[in-house]
Parts: C-alpha cells; structure tokens; sequence
C-alpha cells in the first residue's frame, strides 16, 4: 500500500533507473490478488475461534461480517475504478483531506502491516506445535508462545527480514500458483470433512444455537477472526497503477474475490461445527477443541481418519502464513519508506541500500515485529489488533468517496455505486462498530500506538528542514482527533471489555450516532475542488517512478 506524496515533492526518484508501471495486470491476476489475500492464515483458526466466542450463530458472525466488508469493498470498487492508481486506498483520503489524514492511514496502515508477519508466524508455529510441543503452551484457554518458541519466532522473522534486504522481488510475484495452493486446500477440507462426518445435532447443541446471544456474535465479527480472515479484498485496487483495464477489471476482482472468499469461510464454519464429535461439547462451546488449539482443522482431521488431510493442512501452515509473513515484512518497510519519503517521519526511512530496497525501514519492522511477540504471544491475542488497525484504514474511504463525488463530480467512474452516500455512511460505521466490537483492551492499545505515530509526526515537523515539511491541511483534518477520541471513550465506558457503562444496544446507537455526526463533520470541512485536483493531478512520470518503488511488493495474506 504506497502512500500519496505532499505537494512538496521530496526527493526525485531517478528516472533512468526505474521504468514505468507496466500496465499488464489482467482480471485474473487482480482477482487472485485480492482473493490470495482473503485465503490466508485466518482459515486455518478462525472456525474454532469463533465457534468458542459464539456457538453455532459463528455463521451469523460470517453472514454480518460478509455483508459489512461487502460494503466496504463496494466502496472501494468504485474509488478504485475512478482513480486506478498504485497504492489506491491509501491515496483516496489523502485526495479528499490532504497531508494530516495521508499521514494518519498510512501510519495506521502501517500498524496493520507490521503486525501481520508475527500474526502469521505465530500461526505457522501453532501448528507445527503438532510436531515440535515445545514450541507453544496454553495459558488462560489460549495457546500461546513458550520461552524457545520466542526463540524460533525470532529465527523466522530474521530469515523474512534478511530475504527483503537481499530484494528478492520475483517472489512477490508468484502469487497466482501459490493462490491456486491456498483455494485449494481448504476447499478439499471442506468436501472431506462434510462427505466423511456430519453430525447436524451439533448446531444446537451445548446452549442451543445461539449460545452467547449477540454479545457473542458481535465479539466473533473481531476478536474471533471473522474480519480478520476477510481482509485484503483492497490488494487488487493497491495494484490499480498496474492493471492493463482497471476501470472493468478492479470492481470484477473486488467483488469477485469477497464472493468466493465469503463462500469458502461461510461452508469451512459449517465443516468445522459438524465434524466435531458430540462428547467435545459436553464442556460448552467455550471449552470446544482445546485439545486442538494447535492445529483446529488438523487435528479435526485425523480424529475422523483423514491423516492425509492432516498431512495437507500442516504443508499449509507452513507455506501459506510463512509466504505472507515474508510479503507484509516488505510491506510494511515500503510503507514506512513512503512515510519517511513524503517528509512525515525522519528520512532515514526513505533511504535505500545497493539492492534498492529500504534497509532501515525492513530493520525497523524486524524490531518492532519482535516487541509485538510480548503484548501479544499467541494468534487470537493479536488477531483483534490486526482487524481494528486495518477497519480504522478501511473506515477512511467511504468519507473519501462522498468527499470526492462532490470535489471532483466529472470524474468517469465505470463502477457508479448507487446510492454512494448511503452506502458510505454505512460503511463509516460499520467499519467502527467492527473497531467497538474488538473492545478496550485491544483498542486501548491501538489508539495509544495512533497517538505515538502523531508524536513522532509532529516532533518531525517541528525539527525538519523547511523543504521536507508537506503542507498540512490541518482545517480539512481537524474531524480526525475528535473522531479517534470520541472512539476511544465509547470504547472505554463500552460493553466489550471496556467500564459497561453505556447499556448494550445503546452503545451500538452512539457509535452509529457518533459515526454520523463525524461523517457530516468530515464532507464539512474537506479540500476544496482545486486541492483536491492538485493532489490528484495527472499520473506522471514521477507519480509513476515512486508507485514503482513502493509497490515492488504485492502483499499476499
């Protein structure tokens, strides 16, 4: 995910070097993109985990969670057909609302980004816990890292950071065999567990269908995965700059890959609940598979005879998490070298080694993808982190595309939403309902690390040269601290984790109430018509030659 540069330009890139975005990226390749990023390590857990925070209505938390990233992707469809550019829904709001609000989504982006290969990490070693016990323990109901699985946790993330400082750039771009790999495989879990097992008593059994009410239905849409395993339906609009027919194809991959994607985890939950055996439920959903922890679809595998499947399962967990981790730990790099380069934080970010890749970024993600491992040490622990930082992004561009249908209304848009305004006040709060559900023990932690990004932003500016300070926008920014604090207030005196002070159903209305009142805030104060075309200008040359350079790497979850 790039982000857009100020209206200072900060160091040219050198033309000679760099080549244009080729322009060859067809449907196919888009949709894989997107749906390669959907299939990822949240397959492999997010089935038991939601199972344990909901029972049986996990398929309502798969149903509402469909629809609300439905939205979203909607959304993102249309700005990524009318604005085809690389690194698309990170530049959206930087059109609308100018440097603060590029800043604050890519300093969130980047939240979401370096926690993603520890994430993924920790998933491949849950599973391989299976062979290695050593390597993980349950602590409270959760598995968790040992002391040596710490140490190997260290030993993966050294090889991801010393691979993307050697620029291994080819292996980014194998990612339509290895989407093939990650489609596969759970399909082929899916038609072998319902054809070998299905016991339909379990969908209401142990508490009934609903076991834990809504309560437990909204808190499976964030902390059991549910989100988690739809993100990254946005990789075929980051890929926009390079797609030979974007305003066709972006929409059709989007909304291609969210179909299949729902589908698969819709049918994998219903697998999972019914190939648990009666006699796991006599403790209560709750307690459900903790023998398994380590490996869910594993170890439901060889309890019904699959162990070839099994087998399957395990080779995934180490090719699917272990390729996303590599991809996000560059990822994350080029986004802190986007960050440095725009003149946000210290330049040090944007400088590049021999190979061209930005060392001092991809070290920086090494040490904090470390001191990650400490807060959060096992794979549900940080799942919430991940899912709120990411939403908190996505929230963004549903404000961008109502600010932008009035700031630039002539813009040819292939996919017209009807309806936009609907639809993006709907997506806004959604996307925060989804961040409330997380609760305050997860929220508390990301809106402290929003707040440190904003420090470092300002003691940067402060202290820069004059010609590395963007402008600052701050007029059309000044909705974007009320909106975080109010978000952290609701979460603290809310019912998830937080003081249960605003009762339940109420706390959903203020966050809707609170969402609308920002929305209507945030199209008040946005760029003028001409600050916004200046943002947007044409595709040069050099918009070119730095997308290029930032987007060397195609994350894949």
């Amino acid at each position: 995910m790039a982000v857009a540069a100020p209206h200072r330009r900060i160091g040219r890139v050198d033309t000679a070097r760099r080549g244009y975005l080729r322009r060859d990226v067809g449907l196919l390749g888009l949709m894989f993109a997107s749906l390669g990023s959907i299939i990822g390590s949240g397959w492999l857990f997010g089935a038991l985990y939601a199972a344990q925070v909901a029972g049986p209505a996990a398929l309502v938390s798969w149903g509402l969670g469909a629809g609300f990233v439905l939205i979203l992707a909607l959304v993102h469809a249309e700005l990524g057909g009318a604005y085809p550019v690389a690194g698309g829904s990170a530049r959206f709001p930087h059109y609308a609302y100018g440097s603060v609000i590029g800043f604050g989504i890519g300093w969130i982006a980047w939240l979401g980004a370096v926690t993603t290969a520890p994430i993924e990490v920790e998933a491949a070693l849950q599973y391989f816990t299976h062979y290695v016990h050593w390597l993980t323990t349950t602590s409270g109901g959760e598995t968790v890292l040992t002391t040596q699985g710490y140490a190997v946790a260290a030993v993966l993330m050294l090889v991801f950071t010393i691979v993307n400082i050697l620029g291994v750039r080819k292996l980014a771009q194998s990612n339509n065999l290895i989407t093939v790999w990650k489609v596969a495989i759970p399909a082929l879990a899916i038609v072998a567990l319902m054809v070998t097992v299905f016991h339909s008593g379990n969908f209401h059994a142990a508490g009934g269908f609903n076991p834990y009410g809504w309560h437990g239905i909204f808190s499976a849409i964030s902390t059991g995965g549910v989100i988690f395993a739809y993100l990254g339906f946005e990789q075929a609009i980051q890929l926009g700059g390079e797609s030979s027919n974007p305003q066709r194809n972006i929409p059709i991959a989007v909304i291609g890959a969210m179909l299949i994607g729902i589908v698969m985890y819709i049918l994998l939950q219903v697998a999972f609940i019914a190939a648990l055996s009666p006699g796991d439920l006599s403790h209560g959903w709750a307690k459900v598979g903790t023998k398994a922890l380590v490996g869910p679809f594993a170890g439901l595998a060889s309890a019904v005879g699959l162990g070839w499947l099994a087998v399957l399962l395990y080779v995934d967990a180490a090719i699917s998490p272990g390729g996303t981790g590599l991809l996000y730990t560059g990822t994350s790099a080029r986004l802190s070298y986007a960050l440095g380069r725009n003149g946000y934080i210290p330049s040090i970010f944007s400088w590049l080694s021999d190979r061209g890749v930005p060392l001092f970024s991809i070290l920086v993600s090494f040490v904090v993808g470390m001191v990650i491992f400490l807060p959060f040490p096992g794979w549900q622990k940080l799942v919430a982190f991940i899912t709120s930082a990411t939403v908190l992004a996505y929230a963004l561009a549903p404000l961008a595309l109502s600010a932008l249908r009035r700031q630039d209304p002539e813009r040819d848009r292939p996919f017209r939403l009807p309806a936009a305004d609907a639809f993006a006040l709907a997506g806004f709060m959604v996307a925060n309902l989804i961040v409330y559900w997380a609760g305050w023990k997860t929220d508390k932690r990301l809106f402290l690390a929003i707040a440190i990004g904003f420090v470092i932003f300002a003691a940067h500016h402060a202290l820069a040269d004059a010609d590395r300070k963007p402008h600052l926008d701050l007029r059309s920014a000044s909705w974007f601290p009320i909106y975080l604090g109010g978000m952290a207030i609701i979460s603290w005196l809310g019912q998830f984790d937080g003081r249960s002070k605003i009762p339940f159903w109420w706390d959903l209305g203020l966050v809707c109430a609170f969402s609308l009142g920002i929305f209507v805030f945030a199209l008040a104060v946005r760029l003028s018509p001409e600050e916004t075309q200046h943002y947007i200008g044409d595709l040069t040359e050099e918009d070119r030659e730095e997308a290029a350079e930032l987007h060397e790497t195609a994350p894949v979850r």
